[in-house]
């Protein structure tokens, strides 16, 4: 059996492994033609799902809506380029770390910013409930930043004169840069962080079957060739 049929927490419905996440954040998750959830993320949750003799349903959602549908039991686990912050370890349980996440700054060229100090006085765009949300809110203050559902729509807000930066994760950043003529990341990192899966406290028997799996494909090198597949150094 899969943990289906005993008497443990770990209950999902069927054979089924539902995986929560926030499908705008390439290269870890994003929507493709076809409406289907791809990325580094949803490779291996399925590799997940594949070793533990189970399917993989993806449900894409508001990012700020992952925890909460954790904890009502709508999901089993969610992958969405998550930091494994203390804030959020007291509401989940997170496995071990599989990738690294590097917050970037955008800014115009020709900005005169050029370091995290200059963000200071000046309107900084995140996207909502991602830890560049939470630094920057921390760092500079509610007046300072502006929330959007997307780093797409933060981007184009940058685009526009609307704000002065923008602070995401370093893979989505690099891939807005290249798509719109006009912008640069800055050399210095906002902040380095571990990404990490989040399951709902207490499902300790899913926690140590998904850190085991993990475990074993770090050790193998296939988080390192999923993630090569993505985002070419």
């Amino acid at each position: 059996g899969c943990g289906s049929d005993s008497d443990g927490v770990f209950h999902t419905e069927g054979n089924k492994l539902r995986m929560g996440t926030n499908a705008t954040f390439p290269p870890y998750e994003s929507v493709d033609e076809n409406n289907n959830v791809v990325g580094i993320d949803a490779d291996i949750a399925q590799t997940i799902a594949d070793k533990l003799g189970m399917k993989l349903e993806i449900i894409n959602m508001e990012f700020d809506a992952l925890i909460p549908a954790l904890n009502a039991g709508q999901l089993d686990f969610a992958m969405a380029g998550m930091t494994a912050s203390p804030e959020r370890a007291e509401q989940v349980d997170f496995t071990t770390s599989y990738a690294t996440g590097i917050q970037a700054i955008i800014v115009p060229e020709g900005s005169e910013i050029a370091a995290i100090e200059d963000l200071a006085d000046k309107k900084v765009g995140v996207q909502t409930g991602t830890t560049g949300d939470l630094y920057c809110t921390d760092d500079l203050g509610e007046d300072h930043v502006q929330r959007f559902e997307s780093g797409v729509v933060a981007t184009q807000a940058l685009l526009n004169g609307q704000i002065d930066a923008v602070v995401i994760d370093n893979e989505p950043a690099k891939a807005y840069v290249a798509a719109n003529e006009g912008l640069k990341i800055l050399d210095t990192h906002y902040a380095v962080e571990d990404y990490a899966a989040a399951i709902a406290k207490g499902n300790t028997e899913l926690h140590d079957k998904i850190n085991g799996v993990l475990e074993e494909l770090k050790a193998a090198g296939t988080i390192d060739e999923i993630i090569a597949k993505y985002i070419h150094e």
